[in-house]
C-alpha cells in the first residue's frame, strides 16, 4: 500500500481538551482521509488495539500514549504516525520502521513549559493555591511565605528549559546552583549558575525544580535520599517527567514532614486515576501536565501534523524522526 493510493482515516489521540479538530485546518485532507479524535485515553493493550485497529494514520500528542513493538504488530493498518515533537521515546521506532510505518514529527513551543514551571515555583513558595482555600473559608492571612530573593533554587538539569528558569530565578535575586552528569563548571558560569555536586544541589537548595528528560540514566534519579537532603524546608517542583522522581517515595516525604511541599505536572500515570496516592497527599500543588499546553502550541502540533499528513499521502518528504531524536 503506497500512501498516494492509501484510503482510510486518521485517529487523533488523547485530546483531552476537545480541540484538535477546530485549531487546525483538516479539510486540507479532502475525501481522501477522514478524521476522528478521541477525547479520552486508552492504556490497555486490547482495548488501545481496538480502537486504533481501523486507522492507517494516527496523530499522537507528545507521549501521551505508549507504541511500543507489541502495539505496533497488532495494527496491519497502521502506516504512519504524527507525533507533536521531534523527540518521542514512547514510539518504538525500531519495531515501527520494520513494520513500514513512517513516524513523523512536528516543531515544539516551548516557552510553555517555562511559563508553567516558573508558576508553580511562585505557586509553592507563596502557597497560593492554600491561601486561596483558606481566604474563602473565612481565614485570613495562614501563610509566612518563602522570600524567593532570599533563597537557592536548584536546577537538576541544565538543558534549553533549565537555562530560561535560571535566567528568571537570577532576575528575582536568587542564587541558582545545578548540577547533571555531564553539566560541566563552564556551562555553569556560561548561564550564571553554580555547578555542584548531586548532593549539594539537594542540601543547599530552597526550591529544586527538575528539567532533565526520563531515560533510562535518569528513571528513578531522584530517590528518598535525596528527598531527605532537601528536608522539611525544601520544595520540590517537576515539569519535566514522572518517573524521575521515586514516586513512592515522594508520597512518604509529604505525608512525612521530610519535605515542606511539591509542586507537580508530570506522574508515573498520567492522567492521574481515581484514589492515586498523590491527590490526598499535603503540601501539594498538581496540575494535569499542561506544561507544554497552550493555543499557540496546540496549533503549530496540530497544523503540522496536517501538513506531514498531505506530504505522506502525496508521496513527498515529512518530517521523520530517527533514533537520534
Amino acid at each position: 500500500m503506497t500512501p498516494a493510493s492509501t484510503t482510510g482515516a486518521v485517529a487523533i489521540l488523547d485530546d483531552y481538551q476537545g480541540v484538535a479538530l477546530d485549531i487546525a485546518d483538516w479539510s486540507a485532507l479532502g475525501d481522501r482521509l477522514t478524521v476522528s479524535a478521541f477525547t479520552d485515553h486508552r492504556s490497555d493493550l486490547e482495548a488501545l488495539t481496538h480502537r486504533l485497529a481501523p486507522f492507517s494514520v494516527v496523530v499522537a500528542m507528545r507521549e501521551r500514549t505508549p507504541f511500543p513493538r507489541e502495539l505496533l504488530a497488532r495494527l496491519p493498518n497502521l502506516r504512519l504516525i504524527v507525533t507533536t515533537g521531534m523527540r518521542n521515546k514512547a514510539i518504538d521506532l525500531a519495531a515501527a520502521r520494520q513494520l513500514g510505518i513512517t513516524v513523523s514529527g512536528t516543531d515544539l513551543v516551548g516557552s510553555s513549559t517555562v511559563e508553567l514551571a516558573w508558576a508553580l515555583i511562585m505557586a509553592v513558595a507563596r502557597d497560593i493555591p492554600g491561601e486561596d482555600r483558606r481566604t474563602r473559608e473565612g481565614v485570613w492571612q495562614g501563610t509566612l511565605p518563602l522570600l524567593l530573593a532570599d533563597s537557592t533554587l536548584g536546577i537538576l538539569g541544565l538543558g534549553r528549559i533549565g537555562q530560561r528558569i535560571a535566567a528568571l530565578a537570577q532576575a528575582f535575586g536568587m542564587t541558582v546552583i545545578a548540577w547533571s552528569e555531564n553539566l560541566t563548571d563552564e556551562a555553569a558560569a556560561a548561564h550564571g549558575t553554580e555547578r555542584v555536586s548531586k548532593q549539594d544541589l539537594f542540601e543547599r537548595s530552597d526550591i529544586l525544580s527538575i528539567h532533565t528528560l526520563l531515560s533510562h540514566r535518569t528513571r528513578g534519579l531522584v530517590g528518598a535520599r535525596d528527598l531527605e537532603l532537601l528536608g522539611p524546608d525544601g520544595y520540590l517542583v517537576n515539569t519535566s517527567r514522572g518517573p524521575i522522581v521515586d514516586e513512592t517515595a515522594l508520597v512518604a516525604a509529604l505525608h512525612g514532614g521530610v519535605i515542606a511541599g511539591a509542586a507537580l505536572d508530570v506522574f508515573d500515570i498520567e492522567p492521574l486515576p481515581a484514589g492515586h496516592p498523590l491527590l490526598s497527599t499535603p503540601r501539594t500543588i498538581l496540575s494535569p501536565h499542561v506544561g507544554f499546553v497552550s493555543r499557540r502550541a496546540y496549533q503549530v502540533g496540530y497544523g503540522q501534523a496536517v501538513e506531514d499528513i498531505v506530504a505522506w499521502l502525496d508521496g513527498e518528504p515529512v518530517r521523520v524522526l530517527n533514533s537520534s531524536s
